[in-house]
């Protein structure tokens, strides 16, 4: 997708980081929408976290620059981390931090909360310390944090890899419904089947690039990179 496309977030431009004195990352040209969801697919060590990472602004990179189109700039973007990184505190006073940190109003703290527990599922969950969790739940109430920011553009990692098949579901359920209300997405997944479900546009990094970017129903039918191909057909480790 290029940049002059008229509905983009996050664009890279000859995007270059370096980890240890070996090329990482290296990708000409890559954006991202403001709305529906990309997934990024690749073998272990593709670079699809320092991907994510860069997007966000985490890592200075070698080379190159990354472009916000968004009012707010880098505040516009989330990240939800493959391992959720919560406070010490209870659901409620989680949300509550994000929420003043972004500007709510004393007054409106409560009414913030409530919605965003019961879009999350959360509500029986509001006074239950974070970390007491399960896997799935601080997964949800990640996802509730992120949304708390209302942002332009969601990144997230791997947000169901340690997760059981109903709490998954219930994790691509809020993704899917954080794309239905116009916020765009973009997945990192190692799991094939999910990103044939949920996505509608593919990037699948191979050795730090971009070895094929394409809507999802082509790639899915007719990968055209061989590494693509390779993976698909298992021959790639995940």
């Amino acid at each position: 997708m290029s940049p002059r496309d008229a509905e983009w977030a996050v664009a890279v431009e000859g995007l270059r980081v370096v980890l240890g004195g070996r090329t990482v990352l290296d990708i000409p040209q890559l954006s991202f929408a403001a709305r529906g969801i990309t997934v990024v697919l690749g073998p272990n060590g593709a670079g699809k976290t320092v991907l994510l990472h860069g997007l966000k602004g985490l890592l200075a990179p070698h080379a190159g620059r990354v472009r916000i189109a968004c009012p707010r700039g880098v505040r516009d973007v989330a990240l939800v981390f493959q391992r959720p990184v919560l406070l010490r505190r209870s659901v409620r006073a989680n949300l509550a931090y994000v929420l003043r940190r972004v500007g709510i109003p004393r007054g409106e703290l409560a009414r913030h909360i409530e919605s965003l527990l019961g879009r999350c599922d959360l509500d029986a969950l509001a006074d239950r310390p974070a970390r007491r969790l399960s896997g799935g739940e601080q997964q949800r109430l990640a996802l509730a944090m992120a949304l708390a920011q209302r942002p332009r553009l969601l990144l997230l990692d791997e947000p169901t890899a340690s997760l059981d098949p109903a709490a998954s579901a219930q994790v691509e359920a809020l993704i899917r419904e954080a794309a239905r209300q116009g916020t765009g997405v973009v997945l990192v997944t190692h799991d094939v089947a999910q990103a044939r479900r949920l996505a509608q546009q593919v990037v699948f990094l191979h050795q730090g690039r971009v070895a094929e970017e394409a809507p999802a129903a082509e790639f899915f039918a007719a990968p055209k990179s061989p590494a693509a191909r390779a993976y698909l057909e298992g021959e790639l480790p995940l």
